[in-house]
C-alpha cells in the first residue's frame, strides 16, 4: 500500500508545532540571550556574531541536510521536514517582524524554563505527526546508519560542540541557564510524544504465575499473558505473566503477587505506548460484586 504522503491534521500540528517553537526562541531565548543546541544554536551564533537572521540562516542550513539525508528519512518524512523547516523559517521571520514583549523583570530561571516548554511542546507536536525541523538529527541519523555511532552520542557530541562555541557572544552564567532550557525541552518533548500516557508493564516470575494471574484478572478485570522462561541457574522453566495496568494499580498488583508467593519478583517498566484490539490502559469500570461461575 503506497504510503500516504499528506495530512490535514498532520500539517496543522506542524505548523502549530514550529510557530510555538520559533515564537518561544524569538521571545525568550533571543530576547534574554539565551543559546541552544544543534542547528538552532549555530543561526543564534550567526546572529549574535555576524547579524544574520535566523530564519535565513535556518533555511541556508537545513535545506542541504534535508537534501542528503533523504533518503534516511523516508518519503512522508522527508515531506514533512521539508515542510516544518520551511515553517520555522517563516514563523521566525514573523515573530521578530511582530514580536510578543512579555516582560520577564529580567529573570533568567523563568525564561529558561518558559524557552524549553515552548521549544519543547512545538518540537513535541512536530515529532509526534512524523515531522523534523531538519538539524543536527539527520546527520547523526547518517553517522548511525554509516559509521555505527548511536544518534544519542551523535546529537549529545554536536549539543556540546555548539554550546561550547555559543561561549564566543555569552557568559558562562547563561550558559548554565541554557542548560536548563535543554533538559525542559527534552521533558516536555517526552511528555508530548507519549500523550500524557500513564501505564505501567509489569513482570512477575513466579512459582505460582497461574494463580497470581488469575486473581489478577479478577480483582483488576485486566488481561494477563503468560511468556515461557527458564531460570538461568536452575534451567526449571517457569511461566513470566506479563500485565499493563494503571500507576495507581502497582500498589495492588505487587500485594498480591507477594500474598500469593513472598518469593515472587516483580519488575515494574515503563510503557510509552499500547495498541491492539481490545487493549486500553484506562482504569475499567469496576464493579461491585463479581458474578459468581
Amino acid at each position: 500500500m503506497e504510503e500516504k504522503r499528506f495530512d490535514l491534521k498532520d500539517i496543522l500540528c506542524i505548523l502549530i508545532g514550529t510557530s510555538l517553537y520559533a515564537f518561544g526562541l524569538v521571545s525568550f531565548n533571543i530576547a534574554n540571550n539565551l543559546a541552544e543546541g544543534g542547528v538552532t544554536g549555530i543561526t543564534l551564533i550567526l546572529r549574535a556574531l555576524f547579524s544574520i537572521n535566523p530564519a535565513y540562516s535556518t533555511l541556508v542550513i537545513n535545506i542541504p541536510l534535508i537534501l542528503i539525508g533523504g533518503k534516511i528519512l523516508g518519503k512522508r518524512s522527508f515531506y514533512y521536514t521539508i515542510f516544518g523547516t520551511i515553517a520555522l523559517s517563516a514563523f521566525l521571520w514573523f515573530w521578530q517582524k511582530f514580536p510578543v514583549v512579555i516582560n520577564l523583570d529580567h529573570d533568567l530561571l523563568i525564561a529558561s524554563l518558559l524557552a524549553g516548554l515552548a521549544a519543547g511542546l512545538g518540537s513535541g507536536l512536530v515529532y509526534r505527526v512524523g515531522g523534523t525541523t531538519g538539524g543536527t538529527d539527520i546527520i547523526a541519523r547518517i553517522l548511525e546508519k554509516n559509521f555505527g555511532v548511536s544518534m544519542g552520542r551523535s546529537l549529545l557530541i554536536f549539543d556540546v560542540i555548539v554550546l561550547i562555541l555559543s561561549l564566543s557572544y555569552i557568559d558562562v552564567k547563561r550558559m548554565m541557564y541554557t542548560l536548563i532550557v535543554s533538559f525542559v525541552f527534552s521533558r516536555v518533548v517526552d511528555s508530548v510524544l507519549d500523550g500524557a500516557y500513564a501505564a505501567k508493564g509489569i513482570l512477575i516470575i513466579s512459582k505460582h504465575s497461574q494463580d497470581i494471574g488469575e486473581v489478577l484478572m479478577a480483582t483488576l478485570e485486566r488481561g494477563v499473558t503468560y511468556l515461557n522462561g527458564a531460570g538461568g541457574f536452575s534451567q526449571v522453566d517457569k511461566k513470566v505473566l506479563y500485565i499493563v495496568v494503571s500507576p495507581s494499580e502497582i500498589t495492588e498488583v505487587k500485594r498480591i503477587a507477594t500474598e500469593l508467593d513472598p518469593k515472587a519478583f516483580v519488575s515494574v517498566i515503563n510503557v510509552h505506548e499500547a495498541i491492539g484490539e481490545g487493549f486500553t490502559y484506562a482504569k475499567p469500570n469496576r464493579k461491585f460484586f463479581l458474578p459468581r461461575k
